[in-house]
This record gives C-alpha cells, sequence and structure tokens, in this order.
C-alpha cells in the first residue's frame, strides 16, 4: 500500500511541477528527465534487466521526441535544424543502444544531452 501511495504522490507533485512550469522550466525537465532516464537503463541493462532496460530507453526516446516536437524549426533557421537532427541523431542511437545492448551508446546520448542542458541553463541565467 504504502508503495502506490509513493506512485500517486509522485503523480501529483510531477504534474503539479508541470502545470507550474513555464515553458523555459519545462524544456529543463524534459532534459533532466531524459538524462535520467538514460541513466536508469543504463542501470538496469548493466544488470541484466532487459524488459526495464527497453522500457526506460522507450520512455528516452519519447522524451527526446517531445524536445523534437519543441523545436521550431520555421522560426529557429540553421540552429533549429541542426538541434532536430540531433534529436533525431539521439533516438537513433538510443535505439541501435538497446538493439546492441551496448551503455557506450546510451552515454553518448547522455553527452550529448548534458551538453544541452547546459546550454539551456546558461540561457535562464543570462
Amino acid at each position: 500500500m504504502n508503495a502506490y501511495a509513493m506512485k500517486q504522490y509522485q503523480t501529483v507533485n510531477v504534474h503539479a511541477q508541470v502545470t507550474e512550469a513555464d515553458p523555459h522550466r519545462l524544456i529543463q525537465m524534459l532534459l533532466e528527465g531524459g538524462l535520467q532516464r538514460i541513466a536508469q537503463a543504463k542501470g538496469a541493462m548493466e544488470y541484466g534487466n532487459i524488459g526495464l532496460k527497453g522500457e526506460l530507453i522507450g520512455k528516452a526516446m519519447g522524451i527526446i521526441g517531445g524536445l523534437r516536437d519543441a523545436v521550431d524549426t520555421e522560426k529557429g533557421g540553421e540552429i533549429a535544424a541542426n538541434l532536430d537532427n540531433l534529436y533525431a541523431f539521439m533516438q537513433q542511437r538510443l535505439s541501435q543502444a538497446n538493439l546492441k545492448n551496448d551503455p557506450a551508446m546510451l552515454e553518448d546520448v547522455a553527452k550529448l544531452l548534458r551538453e544541452i542542458k547546459e546550454g539551456w541553463d546558461g540561457i535562464r541565467q543570462s
């Protein structure tokens, strides 16, 4: 019963954070969520939990899909197009990591996401 209550609390808490977040914060949350899912997938991979690994990689791919959907290629020009291509590459790399059970591929994507997140976080500070 406690596990169920905790899950419900987390769901409500995340919903409240998303509802109250501005667009900049929402992208930060997606980037953070993608990094978390990749790290969890890497752990599942290392422990041989294939089902969980696939589920977490699928969630990371979905998050990156959400990030791609947020890219405005019409207004963003070449930078937006490059970012969209980078997100597409990440999704492809995650799929390959899942098929090949390769934690290095997961780390490649995590590194790219961290770099994007650092840049995105810097926007708020400027």
